[in-house]
């Protein structure tokens, strides 16, 4: 595995090694001792899968407490993923960094704890797996709205296309609005 650190150092892309043939393929998605001799001693708690349409984007979502880290792939389809870093004390406190994650690229993010994390469905269709570091805790649960200016996320939607948002996401409030850690 190749662990890719982004503009934002705690933000890393990985990138498994994938052995394929006429067959098929295989590759490690979780390998504690790789993951822990590149810094990323982790423990996760529970597994997660989402299934989304084209141009759903779900985001800007974190815990303000229990925060959870995300290791994240998509095993069909393709979606940008955004991750924002909302720890006031960082020297990148509202920078984002986004990339594409997807089926054939079979690359993976792990968002640390403290950052908001959102994506976009570039696909038809596309299934989104995470393995979290915490518990999911919904009286905790926050958002950020998607298209805040402050933050200025790039997403790649086509001109004229808008997103699809939950209810939730739809009235997310402004980052300077929004509850950040310290």
């Amino acid at each position: 595995m190749e662990f890719v650190p982004t503009d934002i150092p705690q933000v890393v892309l990985i990138r498994p090694k994938v052995f394929g043939d006429d067959r098929g393929y295989f590759m490690e998605s979780w390998e504690q001792r790789k993951f822990a001799a590149a810094g990323l001693d982790l423990k996760f708690v529970q597994d997660n899968h989402s299934h989304s349409a084209r141009h759903i984007l779900r985001g800007l979502h974190y815990q303000i407490e229990q925060p959870q880290g995300k290791l994240i792939r998509v095993v069909t389809g393709t979606v940008y993923d955004v991750v924002v870093d909302i720890r006031r004390s960082s020297p990148t406190f509202g920078k984002w960094v986004g990339v594409v994650l997807s089926a054939e690229n079979h690359h993976m993010l792990w968002v640390p704890p403290g950052f908001a994390h959102g994506y976009l469905v570039l696909s038809e269709s596309a299934d989104f797996l995470y393995k979290v570091t915490d518990f999911w805790a919904p009286a905790q649960e926050r958002a950020i709205r998607w298209n805040d200016p402050d933050i200025g996320v790039k997403w790649p939607l086509p001109a004229g296309a808008e997103p699809v948002l939950s209810g939730k996401d739809a009235a997310a409030p402004s980052f300077r609005d929004a509850e950040v850690y310290a």
